[in-house]
């Protein structure tokens, strides 16, 4: 995988949008994008300067583009492919530089790389294109998605797999609050507290989903409690118990399943369940992963197939999109959220070309 600046050296120098000065100096078109997104801050909830960037990026390809009523991107073209990734990043300030062909920055991996990699393969086919907001906190914009837009043929969600991995599965997440609430009496009393009740009730819960390491992350139900708080009430007649929980689930499982026994196991107390987010584990033979395997192998690389534990905004469109998808972009999943994130410019380009060939097979 070599960086050539050749084929694009004209259309770059119609850039202009030099968010860093002097960062893209000597970059094609596609990766000035990839360098101004990374430059621009863009932390979930504030991505408004990026979305614009990735605006101006279309425009200046004569593409239709606006910017929706939640912050998503929105570039419609072909729906024989819908690319689409997520604008925002997590926190962290990682300097961004260019040396020796390698992008640092916050962003590069999870999810700029593969949102610039995206982009320019839509401009490249005439696909369609969303830059989604929020999937690093609350999905806001997957889901704004999906209430508001007609299915697509096919989806191919942007997260970092490698250029030569795609990703099929991911396990779902539920979160919840627990509250208890019992009477404030002397330490001496024998009866639980709310508290006592509140570390009970996780206790038998992350008990039963306890497992063997041999069964595999990915297919095993993690619980994590995220906060906790209890003592009296301000009155002082009470005691009160709250615990943050979050279960990642594997597709072997629903969030129901989950559900029931968490409600099994309360004696005091009660949950309360926020908006859920399905597993999904799709098929490696949808026309989407055949084309997949065969622009990979194409560029002389030997595709995996990859599970993820965590959840992307896949599960999303597949809990409400009956067409197939996949996600895939370039970069190292490792470094998601690291302090030493970045990415090979040479990878980068590659995967361009790998979007870009399997959005021209499923458009034919």
């Amino acid at each position: 995988m070599s960086v050539d600046t050749a084929d694009e050296t004209e259309e770059a120098e119609t850039m202009t949008f030099d968010v860093q000065s002097g960062l893209t100096e000597g970059l094609t078109d596609a990766q000035t994008l990839l360098a101004d997104l990374v430059s621009t801050p863009s932390v979930s909830g504030d991505e408004a300067a990026a979305a614009e960037r990735l605006k101006a990026f279309f425009e200046a390809h004569d593409r239709e583009v606006w910017i929706d009523e939640v912050g998503n991107v929105r570039a419609p073209a072909d729906d024989s492919v819908l690319l689409t990734s997520h604008i925002d990043t997590v926190p962290g300030d990682v300097p961004v530089k260019v040396e020796d062909g390698v992008l640092w920055g916050r962003g590069s991996v999870d999810a700029t790389g593969p949102l610039a990699s995206m982009a320019v393969a839509a401009v490249r086919t005439g696909v369609s294109f969303v830059g989604v907001v929020e999937e690093e906190t609350t999905s806001k914009g997957a889901w704004h998605l999906v209430e508001n837009r007609a299915e697509p043929d096919a989806v191919i969600n942007g997260e970092p797999s490698g250029w030569d991995g795609i990703t099929l599965g991911y396990r779902g997440i539920l979160s919840g609050t627990y509250v208890a609430t019992s009477e404030l009496g002397h330490s001496s009393r024998p009866e639980n507290n709310a508290i006592q009740s509140a570390v009970d009730w996780w206790s038998r819960v992350a008990d039963f989903f306890d497992v063997d390491e041999e069964d595999g992350v990915f297919d095993t139900v993690t619980t994590k409690p995220v906060t906790f708080e209890g003592g009296p009430t301000a009155d002082g007649l009470a005691v009160e118990a709250t615990v943050d929980v979050q279960f990642r689930v594997p597709p072997r499982l629903t969030i129901e399943d989950v559900q029931e026994v968490a409600e099994g196991e309360l004696v005091e107390g009660s949950v309360h369940w926020e908006r859920p987010i399905p597993p999904v584990m799709t098929s490696p033979r949808t026309e989407v992963a055949r084309a997949f395997r065969v622009a990979i192998r194409q560029a002389d690389g030997d595709p995996r197939l990859l599970r993820k534990t965590g959840t992307s905004d896949m599960n999303i469109f597949a809990g409400e999109w009956d067409c197939p998808m996949a996600t895939y972009g370039p970069g190292d999943s490792d470094l998601d959220h690291a302090p030493n994130e970045h990415l090979d410019l040479a990878e980068y380009d590659a995967a361009v070309d790998v979007l870009t060939s399997v959005c021209e097979t499923l458009t034919e």
